[in-house]
């Protein structure tokens, strides 16, 4: 389907990758990591066609279409959702776009003027398929203006444009980014069971795992590739890094005898010696990357705040909160905050996440209820918006500004602005380097030091993964499993919240706030349980409800003691069915729960098991009836 040979990139002095090579079959799924800055979304547009690379070449299919989500999602003013999501240039598309937003507004005489060419371009398929994607990302009012639109939304409404390219080939850099868990899920769940070819950029671990069957590792300029998903991946990257470490300890020794016979020969007159002299050049940049890589796996030791946390730490007592005439964001809740307490705070986008941080913080008031901060509480709020840093000031100088150095009261080590740079993966050019230079995750990770420096004893982190790497999440996730201030976490990562938080706060419908105990896989696992027990409670009451007809049928079959000659054939006749809708329905499941069907199969299969449930219950309903009749002697 496409093939990259021995591609190169470079801007100015920095080389992004070198001679690399990538091939993508029909059907794959792979997923590309690595460090930020290191030319992900660079390569995506070499693959795009938006960028030409230095050297090599690229090689697509005749006719290929790709369909690309970017980070960034810009649209003209003016412009609905509906032309956002529904191509003008496919003709269905733009036929289906009509229809929906006809249904939408109620226009009878729209609809049945665009019936016969919905009809004439079997177009009932395609709009089922939007129908199905609209409703799953929760976009409803097609007719709204983009501009009018939230971060969230318009990142759900080019979601759904690109998945109903229907492309060949399918690239999505950070897709998760602003959307809530339940969309996430959905979208995981899609993509694994679709026969789409699947480029996939994202920090999110549980994503990759659950739907990559390959994962590329971009590091050192250069590509490794890994065949499985991301559990896969770090066992294999793991032993990667180990035989690294031998390689690494073996190239130092070599140095350390070339850096003696260097330091002995003041000048390399002869062939030999210049040949010598090059090779030393090159082991000293094949050493310098092997360390850079190994230095990129250890793990870090938190900062502890020069002042430790008293017995009160922040009391919520009935905290309500609504904005004008909206139904209330937060109501009546109540927590007290203990020393080294680790939260997680779970909704859906707009439920009053952020709203609930800022009333912590002292940020905004709440309507009524009271804030409590203890004396001794330090913030450090790592938002999702990026302060505004001068252009022309320097990494180093950014952190200085806070402090040069702080000294772990616990420790007593001192560490400077430039070692907590290093830590967070700055190498020593970039640690030097403008703002204006820096990559949009590395000025996330400039302010996540900005945050660290002040040395807080409660953290509070508002979806912190966005534009991180999965490298640097390690090294946060590191950071803070030692922390021992108290943590808030909102965040859509569901990696990210299992790894660190203990209880959770989960925002239910009206405002209320549920205290959850456990981490975010298992309030998922509760969920499900609360879900089939109230399925089964239903059932219970629909099968009490229904035992006084039961109870009269059977009294009158008792009466009438034995079945007829037409009803024994019908009893027979029932006994063969019901097994073989049994297992109709089981098939239909096991193809659904498979992974291998189109979305179009998997509505079909819906469908199917849909009729068959409801023929099976009206046989095993007349069974009984049946069965309640003493046979014929």
């Amino acid at each position: 389907m496409l093939q990259l040979n021995n591609v190169s990139l470079s801007f100015g002095n920095r080389v992004l990758f070198t001679d690399i090579s990538l091939s993508l079959l029909e059907g794959d799924k792979v997923g590309l990591v690595g460090v930020n800055g290191t030319g992900k979304s660079s390569l995506l547009r070499i693959i795009m066609g938006e960028l030409e690379p230095d050297s090599g070449t690229i090689t697509r299919r005749n006719g290929l279409r790709i369909g690309y989500l970017s980070q960034q999602h810009r649209f003209a003013e003016g412009v609905r959702v509906i032309d956002a999501v529904f191509s003008p240039h496919d003709p269905t598309a733009h036929l289906v776009g009509a229809w929906q937003s006809a249904v939408e507004r109620g226009d009878a005489e729209a609809q049945e003027r665009l019936l016969p060419d919905m009809d004439r371009l079997s177009a009932w398929q395609y709009e089922q398929e939007a129908t199905a994607i609209l409703h799953a990302l929760r976009i409803t009012d097609v007719e709204r203006p983009m501009e009018l639109l939230s971060g969230g939304e318009v990142k759900r409404v080019a979601l759904a444009g690109v998945l109903l390219q229907q492309p060949d080939l399918l690239i999505l850099d950070e897709p998760t980014n602003h959307l809530d868990l339940e969309v996430i899920e959905w979208l995981e769940g899609y993509l694994s069971r679709s026969r789409l070819t699947l480029l996939l950029v994202t920090h999110d671990r549980y994503f990759l795992d659950h739907i990559c069957t390959r994962i590329v590792e971009m590091d050192q300029q250069q590509l490794y590739s890994y065949e499985g998903n991301y559990e896969t991946f770090l066992t294999k990257r793991q032993e990667r890094l180990e035989q690294m470490a031998q390689t690494s300890d073996r190239l130092a020794n070599i140095y350390r005898q070339e850096l003696v016979w260097m330091r002995a020969t003041p000048q390399a007159r002869g062939g030999k010696q210049r040949a010598r002299k090059e090779h030393f050049a090159e082991l000293s940049s094949e050493l310098s990357k092997a360390r850079q890589i190994l230095r990129e796996q250890t793990t870090i030791e938190p900062l502890h705040s020069s002042v430790r946390l008293g017995k009160q730490v922040i009391e919520l007592e009935g905290v309500s909160k609504s904005f004008e005439e909206s139904k209330p964001l937060v109501r009546y809740f109540d927590y007290i905050f203990s020393r080294r307490d680790r939260v997680g705070i779970v909704g859906p986008n707009g439920c009053g996440k952020t709203t609930l941080l800022k009333m912590i913080i002292g940020e905004l008031e709440p309507d009524s209820g009271s804030v409590l901060i203890g004396e001794t509480v330090q913030f450090g709020y790592f938002g999702q918006k990026l302060p505004s840093y001068a252009p022309d000031k320097r990494v180093i100088d950014i952190i200085s500004d806070i402090a040069s150095h702080i000294t772990d009261p616990v420790t007593g080590q001192s560490v400077s602005a430039t070692q907590l740079l290093q830590r967070f993966l700055f190498t020593s050019d970039r640690i030097y380097t403008p703002v204006s230079l820096l990559s949009g995750g590395e000025l996330r990770r400039l302010y996540l030091c900005t945050v660290l420096m002040a040395s807080p004893n409660l953290l509070i982190l508002d979806e912190p993964t966005n534009d991180l790497d999965i490298t640097t999440l390690g090294v946060l996730e590191s950071y803070l499993s030692s922390f021992e201030g108290v943590l808030i976490i909102v965040t859509h990562d569901r990696y990210f919240l299992d790894k660190l938080v203990e209880h959770l706060f989960v925002f239910e419908k009206g405002g209320h706030i549920r205290d959850f105990p456990g981490n975010f896989t298992q309030y998922r696992l509760q969920q499900e349980a609360e879900v089939q027990q109230a399925t089964e409670q239903a059932a219970t009451r629909e099968s009490k409800s229904a035992a006084p007809v039961a109870s009269q049928a059977t009294r009158q079959g008792n009466r009438k003691k034995r079945r007829s000659y037409r009803e024994e054939q019908e009893f027979q006749q029932l006994e063969q069915q019901i097994p073989q809708l049994e297992g109709r329905i089981a098939e239909l499941e096991r193809r659904m729960s498979s992974g291998s069907l189109s979305n179009e199969e998997l509505i079909k299969a819906g469908e199917e098991i849909a009729e068959a449930q409801q023929e099976m219950e009206q046989a095993s309903e007349r069974w009984f009836e049946l069965a309640a009749i003493e046979e014929e002697a």
